[in-house]
């Protein structure tokens, strides 16, 4: 069988649509005899008869109807390979919509965002950012409500594909007078009998200090439960509870608020952050771009810290 011809198969869907040569003639400005002529041509290609002739026009057969199927099939991919070429010779458009935790919103993540707004080839692209809990990110992207999610690597991706993006490690921040405060590395084992602050009992890092500490027989003391990374530090400052943060967040506010910063010995306490995405096909030229750019930090930053045991400083 010879190769289809686009301009045919899609006089053909026209013409499927509106049981009429001549009125799918008018709408694609091409005599009726021309278009009979083809849809012959094509009859003759696959072998089988694909339209009906009425008195008052035409139907597609069952091996019509099988083909039309394919037919708006192929004309849609078509239509999005040239959607998307015209993006990227134009200067690609559209709006890419990221779910991400609080975590990477604190960290790297508008930093990254900045310097790919800042190409002048995507200055037509907008960002739209939401911060979520990692379950939810997950549940976001797999309902469709965004393209890209962003979250730590240890959550139930349910089938996602993911890739590699930036990492952070874990400490203890406390106020410069808690006792814990004269370590330079701590186990999280060892902060279990001091009472802790959080952002939420549901988030990714929560779940993980409650599983570790069942692992070493106790229990996670959980203070206060405040709304953001803010709260949390002012917290900490007034001495009221330990938090467990990413060293990249607590870094920002240490010197001015004399908070004391002791990283967390623990394998689990070196984060990977995943980019995590339905499929290659449902991206859009805007959030491919995206997705590759944010795929470029993803180098580890920092190793895991070597001791497992509290040492004092």
């Amino acid at each position: 069988m010879r190769d289809l011809d686009m301009t045919t198969l899609r006089l053909f869907v026209a013409v499927c649509e509106m049981r009429s040569i001549a009125r799918a003639g008018e709408q694609s400005s091409i005599v009726g005899s021309a278009i009979s002529k083809r849809l012959s041509a094509l009859e003759e290609t696959v072998g089988v008869k694909l339209l009906i002739r009425r008195r008052h026009g035409v139907a597609p057969t069952p091996a019509g109807e099988t083909l039309l199927e394919h037919a708006r099939a192929m004309l849609a991919s078509a239509d999005r390979i040239r959607r998307d070429m015209l993006s990227y010779a134009s200067g690609v458009k559209g709006q890419v919509r990221v779910l991400a935790t609080a975590s990477v919103l604190a960290e790297k993540l508008p930093e990254d965002l900045a310097i790919f707004l800042q190409n002048p080839d995507y200055r037509n692209i907008q960002i739209d950012i939401e911060e979520r809990l990692s379950v939810d990110v997950v549940r976001g992207i797999k309902d469709g409500v965004a393209s890209v999610g962003i979250c730590w690597d240890v959550a139930d991706f349910q089938g996602l594909l993911t890739r590699p993006y930036r990492t952070d490690r874990l400490a203890i921040v406390m106020h410069s007078d808690h006792p814990l405060s004269e370590f330079n590395v701590l186990p999280f084992v060892a902060t279990l009998d001091y009472e802790q602050v959080s952002i939420s009992s549901a988030s990714a890092v929560q779940t993980m200090l409650k599983r570790q500490a069942t692992l070493a027989g106790k229990h996670l003391v959980e203070r206060v439960f405040v709304s953001n990374l803010n709260a949390v530090l002012r917290v900490v400052q007034a001495n009221l509870a330990i938090s467990v943060l990413p060293v990249e967040v607590a870094q920002a506010y240490a010197n001015v608020q004399a908070l004391r910063i002791v990283p967390l010995s623990d394998d689990w306490a070196s984060r990977r952050f995943a980019l995590c995405f339905r499929s290659e096909e449902t991206l859009t030229p805007a959030a491919r771009l995206l997705l590759d750019h944010l795929g470029s930090f993803s180098a580890a930053e920092y190793g895991p810290p070597t001791l497992s045991h509290p040492t004092r400083g």
